[in-house]
Order: C-alpha cells, then structure tokens, then sequence
C-alpha cells in the first residue's frame, strides 16, 4: 500500500541526481568491464568484435539492474528515487482503471471518488517534484471542483494512500 510523504522538491531534486549519478556511473563501468572481457574470451584479435562489445554492454546492463534492485534499492542515498518510482506506479494502477474511476464517480461510488482524489493529490505531488508547475496548472480546475464534490457528500479530502480495494471496487463497477 503506497502513501504519499510529504517531501521537498528540491530535496528530491537533488537526491534523484545523485542516485542517477551513481547507477549511470556502475553501469559504465560493467558495460566497460563485461564488454572487454567477453572481447578478451570469446572475440578474435583484429576482428569484428561487435557481438561481444554488444553482448557484454547487455551483460553490463542486467548486472546493473540486478544490483540496484539487490542491494542498492533500499539504501538511503536511493530514497527518494524509489519514492518518486512508487508515486508513478501508484499513479500507473490508478490510470490503467480511469474509465472505471471516472464511471464510479459519475455513480456516486464513494471508492471512486476516493481513489479520484489520491490520484489528484498524487500527481499535485508528482507534478511539484518534478518541477512541471505548466502540467499542474491544468489539472487545478479539475482538483477543485473535485474536491467540492466530495466536500458536499462529506467525503475525507486527505486520501494520502492508495487502498487496492478501491481499484478493485471500481473495476467491479458497470461501466
């Protein structure tokens, strides 16, 4: 179950930069190493070696990738990037079900209505991360008028976690 911090953009800012840093900087120095040893071994002297500069690149790469996801993931300089990772797939499962959420408020389901507003405070948050205050503008009306509509049926405005039952309330709905 995701829920969504309270986090300072330009904190997240830089703490993403340092993160990409040293992710692109491991994967360089794999591809670099994978790509010459497999050279070393499997190539010819002299001859078109591109397979093996592919092959180790891509062996570079998966490595990479298994030791962020292993042991890097959840060390502290990674923090805010596996936040920033969480917010978006959280967003991702919410717009993969649009249609039902948006047919769910037009029926008054309260679920819908729910996982509307998380959606919305979750791409405010998203949106003021990222630094792209153009996309947030607008989305503002939208927010708002929202939010009145819950504040009418008495509805809690703080929908700071993403419930799963919610999803799967709305995909029950007839669309």
């Amino acid at each position: 179950m995701f829920e969504i911090q309270p986090m300072s953009p330009e904190l997240y800012r830089q703490q993403t930069r340092r993160s990409t840093l040293v992710i692109a900087v491991l994967f360089l120095a794999l591809a670099m190493l994978c790509s010459t040893l497999s050279t070393q071994l499997l190539g010819t002297p002299g001859g078109d070696n591109f397979k093996w500069n592919l092959l180790g690149v891509l062996a570079g790469l998966a490595l990479t990738v298994a030791i962020v996801r292993r042991f890097l993931w959840s060390q502290p300089f990674m923090a805010a990037a596996a936040y920033g990772w969480g917010l978006k797939r959280s967003l991702m499962r919410v717009t993969n079900v649009m249609h039902h959420v948006k047919a769910g408020v037009a029926a008054g389901d309260d679920s819908a209505y729910k996982l509307l507003r998380f959606y919305h405070l979750g791409l405010q948050q998203m949106y003021q991360l990222d630094g792209n205050s153009s996309e947030l503008s607008q989305l503002v009306r939208e927010i708002d008028t929202h939010r009145e509509l819950m504040e009418q049926r008495g509805l809690e405005l703080e929908q700071k976690r993403l419930d799963p039952a919610w999803i799967e309330t709305v995909k029950g709905l007839k669309v």
